[in-house]
């Protein structure tokens, strides 16, 4: 291997760090949700409807917004 060739890899390598690099904070800026602070309360989806989260006809989850479901919810009224 010459110093040439080590000198090609070694600014291929930098280059590829040095775009994650960019595209991470690009990525952040962008597309990440912004940070919510103490007093907002519209940030947040709470659950819609006459109240918690309960298990309706059928093993249909209600009043749940969130993808992630609480096990052993009680059945709806």
């Amino acid at each position: 291997m010459r110093l040439s060739d080590l000198a090609k890899g070694a600014s291929v390598f930098l280059g590829v760090i040095v775009a994650g690099y960019v595209s991470t904070v690009y990525i952040d800026r962008r597309l990440a949700p912004p940070p919510r602070t103490a007093t907002d309360t519209t940030a947040s989806p709470a659950p819609t409807g006459d109240g918690s989260p309960c298990i309706g006809e059928g093993g249909s989850w209600k009043n749940w917004p969130w993808p992630n479901v609480p096990m052993g919810s009680p059945k709806c009224k």
